[in-house]
């Protein structure tokens, strides 16, 4: 049976330990070479941006030793900071003596927004789109077939009425329509925004008012991805600082983070050092999901803590996180960058919710390596440490 437990994984050389990933995961030659000189040439990536002229490397690691909804799991992550494929490694160690990450993801529902701006009679143009919503959804019956037929599609609309009241500027009233959208394995950007170019003349047909923007919200709220851990408090043990003292500061540290934004700022950041070098190897789209996850963040107004960490009455150290997570396992990058394809065989060719699982647990397993660190010998030290490291190997 294979493990993600690889004892002493970091004092092997990168061919040792690309030799131990490619085992794990059974990875093709072409897939081992994609890691090394032969990954993206020159003539893919001219194929996928514009006015190309090099290509500029980053390093590619892999997080070890986690144990997520009781499977093994390999992480590829790509990310120039030293000490966060350690601290995320690090901390899944200790939760797989805890029974590991457990995860809960939604269906992969995107949303699409067709504006009407300049309204000049709400209450009418809501009620006529509300009226319209069985015939605007026949229309999008079928303009993604092969969605449709593996079980995904459209789950429903919802209209919304919006004012913008900037002091200082002319109000203005307009409505809103969501398209609530199933994209399966798929990001799913094209998929909605072709569904909302394809309502646009409808719309301005049943409303009487020219439309404006048609796009999807990366603020993906009904495509939510949840991990969560509970650590009994003796796992947390360390030379000066008994695990019951440890999960009480990193529960304090939470409680900061909740309470004002400008911590929170730093600890959703140390978050989203965990959650973007998972979707950067894995060809997703990271700026979506920091603008996503950031408005999670803010969604009572007041800018919080995407994770949740507590003591339970047995004194076991309980975390959980929350945030929209709309990451695609097929199309694009995927088939266009051979390394992030063998970063999908790594991760065992999940499906995209299983992905978005995976991630969420990372960011999770991230932050409590942060707080864990701020709440006993300080940050600093450990940062300093690698970059002290680094320093060294450049000098050699």
């Amino acid at each position: 049976m294979k493990s993600s437990r690889l004892p002493g994984f970091y004092q092997l050389s990168p061919d040792q330990r690309l030799a131990r990933v490619a085992d794990f995961a059974a990875l093709s030659p072409e897939e081992e070479r994609a890691f090394g000189e032969h990954g993206l040439s020159l003539g893919r990536a001219d194929l996928m941006i514009e006015n190309v002229i090099g290509r500029m490397a980053l390093p590619a690691g892999v997080g070890i030793n986690f144990l997520i909804d009781q499977q093994d799991v390999l992480v590829p992550m790509v990310v120039e900071e030293p000490s966060v494929v350690a601290a995320a490694s690090n901390m899944a160690r200790i939760v797989r003596q805890a029974e590991g990450f457990r995860t809960e993801v939604d269906e992969s529902v995107m949303i699409g927004q067709v504006q009407i701006p300049a309204v000049r009679d709400v209450p009418a143009v809501v009620a006529a789109l509300q009226a319209a919503i069985p015939e605007l959804s026949e229309r999008c019956r079928g303009v993604h077939a092969l969605v449709e037929e593996r079980g995904g599609g459209l789950r429903g609309m919802q209209v919304r009425s919006l004012r913008y009241d900037e002091p200082g500027q002319p109000a203005e009233d307009m409505v809103v329509l969501h398209i609530l959208y199933d994209c399966l394995d798929a990001m799913g950007a094209n998929m909605v925004n072709t569904l909302a170019e394809r309502l646009a003349p409808d719309i301005e047909r049943i409303t009487g008012h020219d439309v404006g923007l048609r796009i999807l919200s990366n603020l993906a709220s009904e495509r939510l991805a949840r991990a969560s851990c509970r650590i009994p408090a003796e796992l947390l043990d360390m030379p000066d600082c008994s695990g019951a003292e440890v999960a009480a500061g990193i529960a304090s540290a939470y409680r900061f983070a909740w309470a004002d934004p400008y911590r929170a700022a730093t600890h959703n950041k140390g978050i989203m050092n965990g959650i973007d070098p998972v979707v950067i190897a894995t060809g997703n789209d990271w700026r979506a999901i920091e603008a996503g996850a950031h408005a999670w963040a803010a969604r009572d107004g007041q800018y919080r803590s995407l994770s949740r960490w507590t003591v339970d009455e047995q004194g076991a150290l309980c975390g959980s996180i929350e945030l929209p997570m709309q990451v695609g396992v097929v199309g694009g990058t995927m088939h266009a960058h051979p390394t992030v394809s063998a970063a999908h065989t790594i991760l065992g060719r999940p499906s995209a919710r299983r992905l978005a699982g995976i991630i969420a647990a990372v960011g999770l397993a991230q932050n409590m390596g942060a707080l864990r660190a701020l709440a006993t010998e300080g940050i600093q030290r450990g940062h300093m440490r690698l970059h002290a490291r680094h320093q060294s190997a450049v000098g050699r």
